[in-house]
């Protein structure tokens, strides 16, 4: 199967997934809370999910999504699509566009595909290892410098409003608070931001994604200790996520993001 027609695949199950959206007004839409994590889950999630699992698996293939019970028989699977129906409910809830439908494909635990389409923006990002990105049908890449007093970094909406990140009120680089952790990865990937780091607990269907995007633009995807994250896991959450250019990453890593 070529490359080609996965990204084929991730085109489709975006646009079809946005209209199953459509109906759904950010900002005035319905809304439950998630009993073990107190996030918000709208009909809309859930609508999303069912139009991507019926468009994307096929024979052999696995299936990892937020709003689908989690089917371990995926783990003897090859090649497993991941994806969060609507990255960012927090955020279509309240009405802010930072929110998007996130699709990712691995093979054999590597994020080798992905898509994120933000609806209330018009933003389309898609590549794959070895094709490129694209936002919006032009070819982009990350951006790539070591320069931290210049670099803008995407932080965790929730985060900031936490005060998680007020340990990096000193630091050089610019904070700039965004939705989606999705999202931001897709930004980063497009060269709209440097770098984005997370610092709670990510779950795969968050970040498999980006992380095929921001690896087929050029640029590195680690955890916080610099080691490479791997995809299809018994236990498909990592403790926290780095994503920027090459030089960037370093740069980054080399503050020990993991200090309190």
């Amino acid at each position: 199967m070529s490359r080609s027609d996965d990204l084929a695949r991730i085109h489709a199950g975006l646009m079809a997934a946005a209209e199953a959206v459509r109906p759904y007004t950010p900002g005035e839409v319905a809304f439950d809370t998630k009993v073990e994590r107190g996030d918000p889950v709208t009909e809309a999630d859930h609508a999303a999910n069912r139009v991507l699992l019926d468009l994307l698996p096929r024979d052999g293939e696995g299936w990892l999504s937020e709003e689908s019970a989690d089917d371990l028989a995926r783990l003897d699977k090859g090649r497993v699509w991941v994806v969060d129906p609507i990255d960012g409910t927090r955020e279509f809830v309240q009405g802010i566009p930072e929110w998007c439908i996130s699709i990712g494909l691995v093979e054999e635990g590597l994020p080798v595909a992905g898509g994120i389409l933000n609806p209330a923006t018009g933003e389309l990002m898609l590549g794959g290892l070895g094709e490129g990105v694209t936002y919006n049908g032009m070819p982009t890449s990350v951006l790539d410098t070591d320069d931290l007093a210049q670099a803008t970094v995407l932080a965790s909406r929730s985060e900031t409003r936490r005060g998680e990140w007020e340990r990096f009120d000193g630091a050089h680089f610019q904070v700039e608070p965004c939705g989606s952790v999705a999202y931001k990865m897709a930004l980063v990937a497009a060269g709209r931001a440097d770098a984005t780091f997370t610092l709670v607990p990510k779950s795969e269907w968050d970040v498999a994604a980006g992380t095929a995007l921001v690896r087929a633009a050029g640029g590195r995807v680690t955890l916080a200790d610099g080691s490479e994250p791997r995809f299809n896991q018994a236990r498909p959450l990592f403790p926290n996520l780095v994503a920027a250019g090459p030089r960037m990453a370093a740069a980054l890593l080399g503050l020990d993001l993991n200090d309190e």
